[in-house]
């Protein structure tokens, strides 16, 4: 009777504790994808200008879109997180010059600049969940 009741009063301590580890589980997985994604937002604000609005730019002109298979980490027991990635920009139509791609003139955007955004989405799987994770940077010139 006595092994039945600690047995039993294991189980339920083994349960708790796995509780209390699963959230932090979740936690580090979100963390882990937010490190990639500050990643693509640095990269999309240190590319050169040129490079981005280019034919061969890593984020190709809307509605043409990269999509790239990468690896965003490791969880504890060497499991890798991985997820896509994908990428495109456009015009913000409202400033840039109709050879831009924009409807801009001269009263709404009287210096002529010519910006663009960047946009990066990362979508990844955990478990039978699938999560999604969007960086949007404006550039000028």
């Amino acid at each position: 009777m006595t092994i039945s009741i600690l047995t039993v009063l294991g189980l339920v301590l083994l349960k708790l504790s796995i509780n209390i580890l699963h959230p932090r589980q979740w936690t580090l997985q979100q963390s882990i994808s937010d490190a990639y994604m500050t990643y693509e937002r640095s990269y999309a604000e240190r590319v050169p200008f040129d490079t981005l609005v280019a034919s061969g730019s890593p984020w190709p002109l809307y509605p043409t879109v990269t999509t790239t298979n990468v690896t965003l980490g490791k969880l504890p027991g060497g499991l890798a997180l991985t997820g896509t990635v994908s990428r495109t920009r456009m015009a913000d139509s409202t400033n840039n010059y109709p050879a831009d791609g924009g409807t801009g003139t001269t009263i709404n955007n009287p210096a002529a600049m010519k910006i663009w955004k960047a946009q990066s989405v990362l979508t990844y799987m955990v478990g039978n969940r699938t999560y999604v994770k969007s960086r949007t940077v404006l550039r000028s010139q």
